[in-house]
Parts: structure tokens; sequence; C-alpha cells
């Protein structure tokens, strides 16, 4: 049985999908933008799927530089908070994933605990501390067209978990990815000496 098999054989997936799950880049993974990526999957169906990288933070450009260039007013609270990157389509697209306590007209309900918004509603709210209680805010995302992602699974470019919202909304992002292979029992220093199937 294939990695992908195991996948989606797994208690992991969802009626065959991967939305509220974590894709975790593998060593063979031939994309350099995603080179130790931990992406939270936010949609996925027979069409192919988004989702978010949840690990990589926009050098020198927190959340007070993103809210002035939006026109949102801030205070020094929101100085030293990250913005990550998404991904590489619409990079200059503002989305933000956060706690189910908190949604708008036109967020995407994940699942039960986890919302995905794009809306300056939701950063003016943050901004006033008004938002949700945990959040990411990201520009672009990461797409895969049908049958893209089974693909990339089946070639061991991504090893797939369980989300775990303690990971999901710590403060370091970059702890994310080797704290997601050890909760699937991975020594990521192991791994990334090693090439191939793990």
């Amino acid at each position: 049985m294939t990695w992908e098999q195991n996948i989606m054989q797994s208690d992991l997936v969802s009626d065959g999908y991967l939305s509220g799950k974590l894709l975790i880049s593998a060593p063979s993974m031939g994309d350099s933008r995603f080179n130790r990526a931990l992406i939270y999957i936010c949609s996925h169906s027979d069409g192919g799927a988004m989702g978010l990288i949840v690990n990589q933070v926009i050098q020198d450009f927190p959340l007070s530089k993103m809210a002035e260039e939006i026109g949102v007013s801030w205070n020094d609270n929101f100085a030293s908070i990250n913005v990550l990157c998404g991904g590489p389509v619409e990079s200059s697209r503002g989305f933000i994933l956060h706690s189910a306590d908190y949604q708008v007209k036109g967020s995407l309900a994940v699942n039960d605990d986890v919302v995905l918004s794009a809306t300056i509603e939701v950063v003016e709210a943050i901004t006033q501390g008004l938002g949700p209680k945990n959040f990411i805010v990201a520009l672009g995302y990461t797409g895969w067209g049908e049958g893209q992602l089974e693909q990339e699974i089946k070639e061991d470019s991504w090893l797939c978990a369980a989300a775990d919202n303690n990971l999901l909304w710590i403060e370091e992002p970059h702890l994310k990815w080797d704290m997601a292979l050890k909760k699937l029992g991975v020594n990521p220093n192991v791994l990334v000496t090693q090439s191939g199937n793990v």
C-alpha cells in the first residue's frame, strides 16, 4: 500500500479529503518555496486544494505595517505580530486563519475550531482587540489543481498530520515544522539526512 493510500484510508481523511489537516514538507520536496513548510489545508475537493503556509514569516513586515498599508489604525501591541507568507498564489492578498470564536460574512468554516477569512474587517477587529482569540495573518496562499496534491503525496513530497490547535496557534512559527514531525514520531534530524520513503 502506498503512502497516499495509507493517508486516504486513514482517519486523517474526511470524505476522502484533507481539509483541516496539516501537510509537512518532506526533504524530497523539489520546490524550494516549500522547504520546511507546514501547510494548513483550508479546502480540499475533487477540483483541487487550497491551504496556507503557517510557519514562514515575511521578514520586516509585521501586522502593524500591513495595517498601515491597508488604512487600518493599530496600536503598539501589533508592532511585533508576524505576517506570514501563506504561499506563492495571489501573494499580495491577505488571509486570516483564525479560531471560530469570531466570524464575519464570507468566512469559510474549515471545521468547528478554525475559520478562514479574507476581509479588512477581520484585520480591523484584531487591531482593536475585538477579533478572534487565535489568528494567523498571511499574504498569499498555496493552491493545487485537480489531482495535483494527491500526486505530490504519492511522490512523497508531503507528510500528513492531524491539525493540533496548540501547534497551529503558537507564536513561534519557526518551531512548527519540527514540532509537527515530532508529533508524528519522526526525528527531524534523521528525516533531513535521509532520502526516499520515510
